[in-house]
């Protein structure tokens, strides 16, 4: 939606073509973002999906974590999904738990310093990049 640029809302099946996404699974998320207040969205001709906020307001963290999501690569650091490891005899002692913990928090970081924005310049430069590489051949 905020690549596309438009104000008027996208159906789901538009959504799902363009990005190759599966109907059912993009449809659970939209309703997700829906409810959170990310998007809003319109019933009848015309109707579809739009953001409510700026794409500069969006940060992917918030996006990932309302998508339902785990965002640790172990349920033993997660936020929202904590889990203790089946196989850990003393999470307190666990080093590999300290060091997915620091790239969780890298992650975190990485994930809530950058907007739907930021994304939509990105795939705007590597898309000027990928059709350069192909005027050069």
């Amino acid at each position: 939606m905020a690549l596309a640029r438009k104000q008027k809302p996208m159906t789901i099946q538009a959504i799902a073509d363009q990005e190759n996404i599966p109907k059912k699974f993009l449809e659970a998320i939209l309703l997700e973002l829906r409810k959170q207040s990310i998007l809003g969205s319109k019933i009848g001709i015309g109707g579809g999906y739009y953001l409510l906020k700026k794409p500069n307001e969006i940060v992917l963290s918030q996006v990932l974590r309302i998508s339902g999501g785990p965002i640790a690569l172990l349920p033993c650091v997660s936020i929202n999904f904590y889990e203790r490891c089946e196989d850990c005899k003393e999470e307190a002692f666990c080093s590999l738990r300290e060091v997915v913990l620091e790239v969780r928090e890298a992650t975190l970081k990485v994930l809530a310093d950058t907007t739907i924005e930021d994304m939509v310049e990105k795939e705007k430069k590597l898309k000027s990049l990928k059709s350069s590489k192909k005027q050069v051949k």
